[in-house]
């Protein structure tokens, strides 16, 4: 079998990062998906939604070695989805709501291969409790860091997750946008490593 290229679909420097511990070779490829879903969908559906549409929409364009990588992740309170905040009041208010509290984060995957094989699609979920932040706290991290472009309008590895996690159930790589264990091993499965350890 001849050796896959992994092409990463997103923007995210977390996802490039994690792709590069992992030790995996990769391109970059980008273009605007519109990332709105079916309201009847709930939770993990909703991410593995969302990486199953951004990967369709890069389909047309894969070569028969390359392997599509695209993800996306979603902090949900309750059953409520908490996207990337609109404004830094909104971020304060996303935050508000998260304190004190325990939430879901889930990271949806697609791996589409080049040459015609199905998709594979799936998530993880990672249970993150937060302790009581003061509203100082709060308006701190949104004022020195970027909550912006982060669900839930946090990161696990920013200053707001080293103060105010106190713990999780499942994994920390998946609260920073990409479940490395599982992605790991659904390459395996795709032969993604037949060609370099043989």
């Amino acid at each position: 079998m001849a050796a896959l290229t992994l092409i990463l679909a997103s923007g995210s420097p977390r996802r490039r990062q994690l792709l590069t511990d992992l030790g995996l070779a990769y391109d970059i490829r980008l273009r605007e998906v519109d990332e709105s879903f079916p309201a009847r969908l709930r939770r993990a559906a909703v991410a593995e939604f969302l990486a199953r549409h951004k990967a369709e929409a890069y389909r047309p364009d894969l070569g028969p070695t390359e392997l599509l990588l695209t993800a996306d992740t979603i902090v949900c309170l309750d059953d409520d989805v908490l996207n990337k905040p609109a404004d830094a009041a909104e971020a304060r208010q996303m935050l508000g709501r998260l304190q004190g509290r325990a939430h879901q984060v889930y990271t949806g995957v697609c791996l589409l291969p080049g040459d015609g094989r199905a998709p594979v699609v799936f998530s993880d979920e990672t249970t993150v409790h937060f302790r009581p932040l003061s509203p100082a706290e709060i308006a701190h991290y949104v004022q020195h860091y970027q909550p912006l472009d982060k669900a839930g309008a946090y990161g696990a590895q920013d200053w707001l997750g080293l103060v105010g996690i106190d713990r999780l159930e499942g994994s920390y790589f998946n609260v920073m946008g990409l479940p490395t264990h599982r992605v790991w091993a659904e390459l395996e499965k795709l032969g993604f490593f037949s060609a370099r350890y043989a």
